[in-house]
């Protein structure tokens, strides 16, 4: 079983995307029963609140349901409860730090699976959702590819 956390500021916009494209992905593979997937915050500000309306229209597209989706934060369990720790940005990723003291290297940008070295752009500031979900896309078939090699 492969557990897989997404992390972004609030839980309502990139990890979101993240999680449930992923899912997707993995659901098409017909992977689903290989792994767990899930999406936290490093920031309390959007506790319970749902996924941003662009994050939705994105998903609605792929005909994924997200209404139940509710923000949560990140615990100092999820360290030891997911095997790969996959952030949005720098800041995240620095956040998470704070929290998980990654001695095992699960912390890391998700485009660093695709072998970019740089952060997802924040779409709450850049209202950019479509370019948001092209990084993720890339991000998502880089650590695929990373993940099924180590299947």
């Amino acid at each position: 079983m492969v557990k897989v956390l997404f992390v972004c500021h609030g839980n309502i916009c990139r990890s979101p995307m993240a999680e449930y494209l992923f899912k997707k992905m993995v659901k098409d593979l017909g992977l689903e029963k290989e792994f767990i997937i899930e999406s936290k915050a490093t920031s309390s500000e959007e506790i319970g609140n749902g996924i941003h309306y662009g994050t939705k229209r994105i998903l609605d597209k792929y005909h994924i349901d997200s209404s139940k989706h509710r923000a949560r934060r990140i615990t100092l369990s999820d360290y030891t409860n997911f095997d790969y720790i996959i952030c949005m940005d720098d800041r995240n990723v620095y956040n998470c730090n704070r929290v998980f003291n990654d001695v095992d290297g699960k912390v890391k940008l998700l485009l660093e699976y695709a072998n970019i070295k740089r952060s997802i752009s924040d779409p709450w500031y850049t209202g950019d959702f479509n370019k948001t979900e092209e990084d993720i896309l890339i991000g998502l078939k880089g650590f695929m590819n990373f993940i099924q090699i180590k299947i």
